[in-house]
């Protein structure tokens, strides 16, 4: 599986003034092609920061989706700190001007317009809710924080550079454990990762407000294998006799 990063860049999102909703929308986008989030930053609009993060990217991804910071006014300083971190000048990309100006005529100047540069060398990402692109250099996207802008856009950039990326779309299966400690299931995980080295194993115990105690105890994978290793938990939950339920 490919990696996929992503970017999320906003002093609003780190104080919670705004709750992100990128990651969710990219996995809704990556899952029906098989693919998923291996990572996510997320960054104030301190230009001195971004600049040490996307060098850092650059330099060591293929693929990273970058959410926010591309506006127009002082707090925006992602298109700057991407040409920075690049070592590029940063210059109006010609089509992006062309973009702006058929949607904002000229109320597009003086402000508006300066939306339109990017570092050298990038090529744009159509905007279909108002037509101001973002823009892609060196497998990085960057796109607005509005995730109604964002998230056509990064689908757009699945379809046009990552066609050959598609793979068969995994499935989650699993059982709940009621009264059990995870621990005692650690021998058992260890065992399985062993058998099935092709799927990805989870465990995520919760404690409800009676202080009872469960374990959600799945798998994900393709779904020929995926099933066999549902039928492998629930094979050991019935030895054990657990308490336990399909999930």
């Amino acid at each position: 599986m490919p990696e996929i990063g992503l970017i999320i860049i906003g002093d609003e999102i780190l104080s919670s003034k705004r709750q992100d909703k990128h990651l969710a929308q990219a996995n809704a986008l990556l899952k029906p092609r098989g693919l998923a989030v291996s990572w996510v930053w997320m960054l104030s609009d301190d230009e001195t920061l971004l600049v040490r993060m996307l060098t850092r990217s650059f330099a060591e991804n293929e693929c990273v989706f970058c959410f926010g910071g591309i506006g127009a006014t002082p707090d925006d300083r992602t298109r700057q700190a991407a040409a920075s971190a690049l070592q590029l000048p940063i210059e109006a990309h010609p089509e992006a001007v062309a973009e702006i100006e058929a949607q904002f005529g000229a109320e597009a100047y003086p402000q508006r317009i300066r939306m339109a540069e990017y570092p050298a060398g990038s090529s744009i990402i159509p905007n279909f809710y108002n037509r101001v692109p973002g823009f892609s250099i060196r497998g990085h996207h960057f796109m607005p924080g509005f995730p109604m802008m964002a998230g056509p856009m990064m689908e757009w950039v699945l379809d046009h550079y990552y066609t050959d990326w598609v793979q068969e779309q995994t499935i989650e299966l699993g059982i709940r454990i009621f009264d059990g400690q995870e621990s005692e299931w650690v021998e058992f995980m260890e065992a399985f990762e062993a058998r099935f080295p092709q799927l990805r194993l989870f465990s995520l115990p919760t404690i409800d407000a009676e202080n009872r105690r469960r374990i959600d105890l799945g798998v994900e994978g393709i779904p020929e294998e995926a099933r066999k290793g549902w039928e492998a938990l629930k094979e050991e939950a019935l030895r054990r006799e657990a308490n336990w339920q399909e999930l």
